[in-house]
């Protein structure tokens, strides 16, 4: 073999030495790419996705849909190829993993948090819409979490209605932190709590849960990591008693984003007149039980998704103007909202025919 073919040779076996390297090469990213859409008015799998019993209800047209992003698992190691071709689409967003699965969280924790966050959001829905319809929604407190390996796991469980702490009465989930940390670490607390279960039988009997027997527990607090006060390892949140029954109904979907279009599904069906007019509008963004939409992750995403289905607008959170700007699809009209009131009002616009009234994402 001459010298010109050895080079030649040596060089190929490097290149594909190097080409092998590249492909079994794996880094720290995640990619988000468009999922699918639901229409919070029509059905899913053939079921209705919302579907109100002992109230009336009223005719819908149109869409309102929620938007969705498929994200690798929490498992899944990208190839350094797949990272770089996805960082070269205009239709997926690679980002490093600890942005979606932060403190190395399995894909089993990972499921949870979505679905806790799941059920949550419907909450928080339910109540928003009721109130902006002049429905009034008993609230209580309640334990939302119990942190896996803390003190308080085994002793109180998520849903138990939180009553008292050390016999101080508790108005709303803020006291129940202030109250444990009055207490110096290695201190026990007392909780006057009813029983998830007992509060779930009342509520089907139709009965004033915070009404039913409760029970005294004894946590011990540990000091905090991050600043040594007393914990004992909850997440205080709301629950809420609604006066007929409202359920959704959408399998494999997890997280806060959908809030805000489930809110309006709900004021759609429960009055007049029709929201959309007819119109394909989609969206996103968190809800709390006030009627304020928060931000949301992979909007960009999800105007992408949103456009492939049809919509013409998209109802995109303030926060998210900037980031969903940078790659709005051409025909989907963005439409800023900081609040579920200021969706009802560009809807308004919308259904009558002025759009100038519409407000509009903009760059600043």
């Amino acid at each position: 073999m001459s010298r010109r073919h050895a080079t030649i040779f040596s060089s190929l076996l490097l290149l594909i030495g190097l080409v092998c390297t590249l492909l079994v090469v794996r880094v720290p990213y995640s990619e988000l790419s468009p999922g699918p859409t639901v229409n919070t008015l029509g059905k899913h799998g053939g079921d209705p996705v919302l579907s109100i019993e002992g109230r009336r209800t009223y005719p819908t047209s149109g869409h309102l849909n929620m938007t969705t992003v498929r994200v690798t698992s929490a498992d899944y190691q990208m190839s350094l190829p797949e990272a770089l071709y996805g960082w070269f689409r205009d239709d997926s967003s690679v980002v490093p993993h600890e942005t979606l699965y932060p403190d190395g969280k399995t894909a089993e924790e990972a499921e949870q948090e979505n679905a806790e966050e799941f059920t949550q959001s419907q909450e928080s829905a339910k109540a928003a819409a009721l109130k902006e319809l002049g429905i009034e929604v008993p609230t209580r407190t309640v334990v939302a979490a119990v942190v896996k390996d803390g003190p308080a796991e085994g002793t109180l469980r998520a849903g138990d209605i939180v009553k008292a702490v050390d016999g101080e009465p508790v108005k709303q989930p803020a006291d129940v932190a202030k109250l444990v940390t009055e207490h110096k670490p290695g201190e026990e607390v007392v909780f006057t709590v009813v029983p998830v279960k007992q509060a779930e039988a009342a509520e089907k009997a139709g009965q004033d849960p915070t009404a039913s027997p409760t029970k005294e527990v004894t946590v011990r607090t540990v000091a905090a990591e991050e600043d040594n006060r007393a914990i004992v390892g909850i997440q205080a949140g709301s629950a809420h008693t609604f006066p007929f029954r409202i359920d959704i109904k959408l399998a494999d979907v997890g997280g806060p984003s959908a809030g805000l279009m489930f809110s309006l599904a709900i004021v759609d069906k429960l009055s007049r007149p029709d929201l959309t007019g007819g119109a394909f509008v989609a969206g996103t963004g968190t809800i709390n039980a006030d009627g304020e939409v928060g931000p949301i992750g992979g909007v960009q995403m999800k105007t992408v998704a949103a456009r492939r289905a049809g919509a013409t607008h998209f109802l995109t959170p303030e926060a998210n103007c900037p980031s969903a700007l940078g790659n709005a699809p051409d025909g989907l009209t963005l439409v800023k909202v900081g609040s579920l009131d200021d969706a009802l009002k560009a809807l308004e616009a919308l259904r009558e025919d002025r759009p100038a009234d519409i407000p509009r994402c903009t760059a600043d």
